[in-house]
């Protein structure tokens, strides 16, 4: 069986131990990068202008994981 590895941003932020808010500006400040840690939904947007976000949480952990990393030892990226 193929396990679909996008989830919603609620979800996905829980999985993470973070917040949505934490979650929507990786996205928006590019270090959550499009197709690879997150995607548009496809569902029927009211909204297209702000188009709800799909994450995959295997491969947000990982970024998530390397920039907590760096921010605690305060290493410039």
């Amino acid at each position: 069986m193929l396990r679909d590895i996008w989830s919603s941003s609620e979800l996905s932020a829980e999985q993470l131990g973070i917040t949505e808010i934490k979650l929507s500006f990786l996205r928006e400040n590019g270090i959550l990068k499009p197709g690879i840690h997150w995607k548009s939904s496809p569902l029927g947007q009211k909204k297209p202008w702000k188009p709800n976000a799909l994450y995959n949480v295997k491969m947000c952990r990982k970024i998530i994981n390397k920039f907590d990393f760096e921010e605690y030892f305060n290493i410039a990226a």
